[in-house]
């Protein structure tokens, strides 16, 4: 990954390692549920949208790559992407 795009990355995990202590947090000191789960969940959009920036990287670069490739690397390729992207699905 480029180091633009890996500190893109990066910024939103930190902020999803700050979400998820924060739930902890909550939790210690009993907080509301609901409260408790919009966080969580907020702290989930964040790996999910970490997660889909590294695919979306990764597609980038396989298609810029995949004109150089064989047919069967395409398709092993894309199996391989779409393996990827469903499991943050």
């Amino acid at each position: 990954m480029a180091a633009e795009e890996l500190k893109t990355v990066v910024n939103r995990l930190r902020r999803a390692q700050g979400q998820i202590a924060g739930v902890i947090k909550m939790i210690e000191e009993g907080r509301d549920c609901e409260d408790v789960v919009t966080q969580l969940a907020a702290a989930s959009r964040a790996l999910d949208r970490a997660g889909f920036a590294i695919i979306a990287t990764g597609l980038q670069h396989c298609l810029t790559d995949a004109d150089l490739a064989a047919d069967g690397d395409r398709e092993q390729m894309r199996a391989r992407l779409e393996k990827l992207f469903l499991s943050l699905a």
